[in-house]
């Protein structure tokens, strides 16, 4: 049965790929053009930092299968994509494993395929340390991702009903394992009182995973004999007002949830992410069009996302918060409801010194 709903849940996301609409939040988010702002490619390095975590690109391709032999094909063609351009990954919830140790190797794959990428472990938030540890071995993972989705198991059918041992598990986690722990949403987002009880926990990096792209609840609704939950569909805060919402938590924050071209990177970033991550798209590609349409992609993407840095005049991911952006649209009415004051990022370029300290001081 575990089997079946991964291979569901990959048919379904890669259906609501294909069907997306054009507009998400990171649309409210723009830079303002300052035509003498420019520098050299050359003096422009993608590499970013993060709560003593080092990637030579900002961006990863965020968790997304694992548990059956589909799944695991997948699973495969990601990673030899992440071999081949050097970007960190995140394995699919790996509770299929602890379940039925013969779907092992649907995880594995990935550490056979990039052994020597940097690789993410991915467990829900009532796994025990043991399991969590057992997780990581499995794949010499260098990080361990726990996934927040309490609206997800609400949709599943034979999904939990119990959510109050989350958070102290995570806490036991945290203190358990011996590589980095990023906590994560599964696309509703991370609010900001949210992101303060994960920097208490001992928490390294908060991953947003905000709504925009792959809903999980519509996933799990569709599983359903009868759509009953349809009204949650537009459940969630956006990637982008997440990342205002985090500025000043004191904890690294990563940028995931609709992410759909090296603006949004850019966006994200500009936002206060240390890297942003993504699912649907690069799922649709090798899909679509295999390892080398996926590897095509991920390189073009950090080409235009180097490209956009020199034009902006950005040296580092980190510099990008130095950047003026506006804010329109829903996501300034999100500020404005949650007391997040934006018109200073028009104008943060005059004042670096007290902007970087203000937003990058989180990275």
């Amino acid at each position: 049965m575990i089997a079946d709903r991964k291979d569901d849940h990959v048919r379904f996301a890669a259906e609501q790929q294909r069907h997306l609409g054009g507009y998400n939040q990171f649309d409210d988010v723009s830079f303002v053009h300052h035509a003498l702002a420019g520098i050299d490619r050359s003096d422009v390095s993608l590499a970013t930092r993060f709560g003593g975590i080092e990637w030579q690109v900002p961006l990863y391709i965020n968790a997304m299968t694992g548990g059956s032999a589909k799944t695991g094909a997948v699973n495969r063609d990601l990673a030899i994509a992440a071999r081949e351009t050097g970007v960190p990954i995140a394995t699919g919830s790996m509770s299929a494993y602890f379940a039925d140790e013969s779907v092992a190797g649907t995880f594995s794959v990935m550490r056979r395929e990039n052994p020597d990428g940097f690789i993410m472990a991915n467990v829900n938030a009532n796994a025990s340390v043991e399991k969590a540890r057992r997780a990581i071995g499995l794949l010499r993972a260098d990080a361990l991702q726990i996934h927040l989705n309490s609206i997800q198991e609400t949709v599943m059918p034979e999904g939990d009903r119990s959510f109050s041992s989350w958070g102290p598990q995570v806490e036991k986690i945290a203190a358990g394992v011996d590589v980095p722990v990023i906590v994560k949403e599964v696309g509703f987002g991370l609010s900001r009182e949210t992101v303060l009880r994960l920097q208490e926990m001992g928490v390294r990096a908060a991953d947003v995973a905000g709504r925009g792209g792959t809903n999980f609840a519509r996933i799990e609704n569709d599983r359903r004999d009868h759509a009953d939950y349809s009204y949650l569909n537009g459940w969630g805060q956006s990637a982008p007002a997440c990342l205002l919402d985090a500025q000043g938590a004191g904890i690294p924050v990563l940028a995931s949830g609709g992410v759909r071209n090296p603006l949004d990177v850019a966006r994200g970033l500009a936002l206060g992410a240390a890297a942003a991550g993504v699912s649907g798209q690069f799922l649709k590609t090798v899909l679509d069009g295999g390892v080398p349409a996926l590897i095509s992609q991920i390189s073009a993407w950090l080409d235009q996302l180097e490209a956009l840095m020199t034009a902006l005049g950005a040296p580092t991911p980190a510099d990008l918060t130095r950047c003026d952006v506006l804010i329109h649209g829903d996501l300034r009415a999100f500020c404005a409801d949650r007391g997040i004051e934006t018109r200073r990022l028009a104008t943060r370029s005059s004042t670096h010194s007290t902007t970087h300290e203000t937003i990058g001081s989180t990275r």
